[in-house]
């Protein structure tokens, strides 16, 4: 049993959530870090892929919407054009600062509203996979286990990583559930962890409404942004570990 464990770091303005970044980091084997247009700006992007790089982290952009205010979760109307441009504009940007560091992207991982459109839309997903094709087609791309958008990239020859979430409920589809329903996020650090546990070692989850879920997971979610972020990764590694579960990076 094998998977990675990533997390959504970098996602402030000002540097303001290094602390929170840096103990998560001691516990992934993957980041996937904001590229300016939901959070993020140049000089926490540049910070976040030195602390990475120093933990021997992998690195992977983290594109959105250009949703500052609403952090990326808002859905908007794009054309595939403009997700292509969109997409290419921010792994751009990231890949320099690995650059920079000594070091290249290893994947790309859409975030919030971008990311669960394009779970459904094979359109959209097709045009954020063509964008990686145009940047680097050794990236891999991560989506949500058994969408579109793995689909996508498989469909392009990208190599795709299924992703699942340990601290997220699922619906009887597949499908997240949405931020608005009560219980979508799980708060409690153990009911989260034991989820993940479920996925990792069974390949499944209760959905929301109960139904049990068959899900492939190649990488679990982190989010970074949680209060107790730190302590969250510490003990879903610990708990992954001592399950026997070998936890590694996605590597190209």
């Amino acid at each position: 049993m094998k998977i990675d464990l990533n997390s959504d770091i970098g996602e402030s303005v000002d540097r303001s959530s290094t602390a929170s970044d840096e103990a998560v980091l001691e516990c992934v084997t993957s980041a996937n870090i904001a590229c300016g247009f939901h959070a993020g700006d140049p000089l926490t992007m540049r910070h976040t892929v030195e602390a990475a790089v120093r933990r021997g982290v992998s690195i992977g952009a983290h594109p959105s919407l250009p949703d500052l205010p609403g952090f990326g979760r808002r859905e908007m109307s794009v054309t595939p054009a403009e997700a292509r441009a969109l997409v290419i504009y921010q792994i751009g940007a990231l890949a320099a600062f690995a650059h920079a560091a000594g070091t290249r992207l290893s994947h790309v991982k859409p975030h919030g509203a971008l990311y669960n459109m394009a779970a459904r839309d094979a359109v959209l997903a097709e045009a954020i996979a063509q964008a990686i094709v145009e940047v680097d087609a050794g990236l891999i791309l991560v989506g949500l286990a058994s969408s579109e958008l793995p689909t996508a990239g498989q469909r392009l020859g990208l190599r795709v990583a299924h992703e699942a979430f340990a601290d997220r409920r699922y619906e009887a589809d597949g499908r997240l559930s949405p931020r608005g329903e009560p219980g979508a996020v799980i708060d409690d650090i153990d009911t989260a962890v034991a989820q993940a546990l479920a996925i990792a070692i069974r390949g499944e989850a209760t959905a929301r409404t109960g139904e049990t879920l068959r899900i492939r997971a190649d990488t679990l979610c982190v989010h970074g942004d949680r209060a107790d972020a730190g302590e969250f990764a510490r003990r879903l590694r610990r708990a992954l570990e001592a399950s026997g579960v070998e936890v590694r990076a996605l590597k190209r």
